[in-house]
C-alpha cells in the first residue's frame, strides 16, 4: 500500500495549494478516526465527547484555549508499541515532544523508556520517578552540569553527539568514578522527510558524527580507548514525520557497515543499533501513517537482514517515537472570537489562541484539522482560514480548512492531532499565558499542566 505525507502547505495569500483538496467534505461533523484520538465522539447534542467529558464542560472548567488529552489513547498507543517490538527492541519515548511528570508516570506504568535532551526535561523525569537507567539523555551541545546531573543519576545511556562531548562525558564519568553507557550518533547520510528520502548530501548539519569522511569511525576508536566509557552502540535519526521506511533501509545499511568495520578493526561486536525516531501521524484525512506492528515488523526485518549480509549478530534495536505516541492523543480546544468573511477568497475566523500555542503552521507550513465541536450544523461549507489574536499576518492555526457557514462568535471549534510540539514549544509572545494541559479517562477531567497566569509572568519581570 502507498504511504500518502501531509502536504507542504500553500503560501500565504494562495487560496489552496496545488493539488490540496479543493471539495468540502461530505459531513462536516464527521469526525474522522485516524485524526481524532480514540475515545473522540459526539453526544446527542451534538457535543464532541472525549474520555467521556463534553468539550463545552471542559471549556467552562478549564477555559479556552486548552490542549485536552486522551489519556486512555495515550496509554493505548505506549502499549501499542511496547507490544509491537515483543521484547525485541527497548522503545524510548521522545520527551521533546510533550513531557510532564503525568506523561513521565504512565510511560513508567506501560514500560516505555524515556529520552530526554535537556537538564530541564532529565529533572521532569527524575522528579516524577523514572528509573534513571531507562533514561537516555540526547542533545548536541550538552553542559558539563548536565553531564554531571545525568551520570550522578545513573542514566542508562549518552548519546554523544562531537568529539568534544566524548572528552566531556569521559571526564565526568571519571571523575565521579563511574563507567558510563553512550551510543555514538552518526550521520549516515540519508534524510528521510515525510515519504521522501534522498542518499546524498546530508552530512551539512549540526547533530552527529559523519560516516562520510572517518569521523563516525574515529568517534568509535576513541571511545573504546576510555576506560571511563562503555560503548553499547551506534545511533542514527533520519528525519521527521516519515510515513515510508525505505530511508530507514538506507540508514540501517550504512549503520551495520560501521558496525561490521568497528568489529573488523577492534574485534567488538557493539550490542545495540538505535534507529531514532520520527515516525509521522495523520494531521489531516489524506495522511495515512503506518500502525506500530507494521513498523516493528519493517525495521526487525530491515536490521536482520542487512546483519546477516554482513555476518554479525543481530545487535538489540532501539526506537524513539515521541510524535508518533503523543501527538494523535490531544486537540486544542478554541472559542471563536470574530468571523469575517472575504468575499471570492475565504472566512478568517478568529480564535483566542493562535501561534504562541501552535507555532508548528509558521514555522513548517504543517497542516492541521479543525471541526465545529460545541454543536453540530447542516449550514452549507465555507473555505476558511483559523487565525490567531496575535500582531503578526503568520498567526495562522489552519490555513485551509472546510468549516460550517453558520459559525458564529463563542462558538467552539478544536484542532486534533496537536499533541507533539505544541505545548512543548509553545511561548508568551504578546504576553500570551500559555495554556493548560488538561487530562480525561474514564469521564473525569484534571489539569496536569495549568494555565500560566499574569503572576506567573511578572514574578520573572524583576523591574
Amino acid at each position: 500500500m502507498s504511504r500518502s505525507a501531509h502536504p507542504a502547505g500553500p503560501r500565504y495569500a494562495d487560496v489552496l495549494p496545488e493539488g490540496h483538496y479543493t471539495a468540502p467534505p461530505a459531513d462536516l461533523n464527521a469526525l474522522d478516526a485516524r485524526v481524532w484520538s480514540r475515545t473522540v465522539t459526539r453526544d446527542a447534542d451534538g457535543a464532541v465527547t472525549v474520555g467521556g467529558v463534553d468539550v463545552k464542560t471542559l471549556a467552562e472548567e478549564f477555559g479556552t484555549p486548552a490542549y485536552v488529552l486522551d489519556e486512555a489513547d495515550f496509554r493505548a498507543r505506549c502499549r501499542a508499541w511496547h507490544e509491537a517490538f515483543d521484547g525485541r527492541a527497548d522503545v524510548f519515548y521522545a520527551g521533546k515532544a510533550f513531557l510532564s511528570r503525568a506523561v513521565v508516570r504512565w510511560l513508567t506504568q506501560e514500560g516505555l523508556n524515556l529520552d530526554v535532551c535537556s537538564e530541564g526535561e532529565l529533572a521532569v523525569a527524575l522528579s516524577a520517578g523514572m528509573p534513571a537507567e531507562r533514561i537516555a539523555l540526547h542533545g548536541n551541545n550538552k553542559s558539563v552540569r548536565e553531564i554531571e546531573r545525568a551520570v550522578e543519576a545513573g542514566v542508562g545511556r549518552i548519546v554523544l553527539d562531537s568529539f568534544q562531548e566524548i572528552a566531556r562525558v569521559a571526564g565526568v564519568a571519571s571523575r565521579l568514578g563511574r563507567r558510563q553507557g553512550v551510543l555514538i550518533r552518526v550521520t549516515v547520510g540519508v534524510e528521510a522527510h515525510t515519504h521522501e528520502f534522498i542518499a546524498t548530501a546530508h552530512e551539512d548539519q549540526k547533530f552527529g558524527l559523519a560516516l562520510a569522511g572517518g569521523q563516525a569511525a574515529e568517534a568509535v576508536r576513541r571511545v573504546l580507548a576510555l576506560d571511563s566509557l562503555e560503548l553499547l552502540g551506534i545511533h542514527s535519526h533520519i528525519g521527521s514525520q516519515i510515513f515510508d521506511t525505505s530511508g530507514f533501509e538506507v540508514a540501517a545499511h550504512r549503520v551495520v557497515g560501521l558496525l561490521r568495520e568497528v568489529r573488523d578493526e577492534h574485534g567488538v561486536e557493539l550490542p545495540e543499533i538505535d534507529l531514532g525516531g520520527g515516525l509521522g501521524i495523520a494531521y489531516t484525512s489524506q495522511d495515512d501513517p503506518r500502525e506500530p506492528h507494521e513498523i516493528a515488523k519493517a525495521l526487525t526485518e530491515i536490521v536482520t537482514r542487512e546483519c546477516a549480509a554482513a555476518g554479525l549478530t543481530v545487535p538489540r534495536l532501539s526506537v524513539e517515537p515521541g510524535r508518533a505516541i503523543v501527538g494523535p492523543t490531544a486537540f486544542t480546544l478554541y472559542e471563536v472570537g470574530t468571523v469575517k468573511p472575504l468575499e471570492g477568497l475565504r472566512t478568517y475566523v478568529s480564535v483566542d489562541g493562535g501561534m504562541s500555542d501552535n507555532i508548528r503552521t509558521a514555522l513548517y507550513d504543517a497542516e492541521y484539522s479543525v471541526a465545529l465541536v460545541s454543536r453540530t450544523s447542516d449550514a452549507p461549507a465555507m473555505l476558511s482560514r483559523v487565525v490567531g489574536k496575535h500582531c503578526e499576518s503568520g498567526d495562522i492555526v489552519v490555513k485551509d480548512a472546510f468549516l460550517p457557514a453558520d459559525l458564529a462568535p463563542g462558538d467552539l471549534i478544536a484542532v486534533p492531532a496537536t499533541g507533539a510540539y505544541c505545548r512543548s514549544m509553545a511561548s508568551n509572545y504578546n504576553h500570551a499565558l500559555r495554556p493548560p494541559v488538561v487530562a480525561v479517562a474514564d469521564g473525569a477531567a484534571r489539569v496536569i499542566v495549568r494555565r500560566e497566569t499574569e503572576e506567573d509572568l511578572l514574578r520573572l519581570d524583576i523591574g
